[in-house]
């Protein structure tokens, strides 16, 4: 099985961290809305607390999850056909 969405979402959370580490995100607007496990400190904690690396690598590897999924469930599908054709 070729890993490519899981690539590609990986790349996505890598930039994403990039984009923010940089400055063009000064306010954490693009990070707070494409980081799954920001939405959840913004919900139950103080954004302002939590180590902004620890934030980087949660963010990529749950971008890096989101990916593997995907190639399990594209994977699957692909078997299901190919047993039915």
């Amino acid at each position: 099985m070729r890993y490519r969405v899981t690539l590609a979402c990986t790349l996505i959370g890598v930039a994403l961290c990039l984009f923010n580490a940089t400055g063009y995100d000064p306010h954490n607007l693009f990070l707070a809305m494409f980081s799954v496990p920001m939405w959840f400190v913004e919900v139950f904690g103080d954004i302002h607390q939590v180590n902004v690396w620890f934030m980087y690598v949660l963010t990529v590897l749950s971008w890096a999850l989101i990916g593997y999924v995907s190639d399990r469930l594209i994977a699957r599908t692909q078997s299901r056909s190919r047993r039915t054709a």
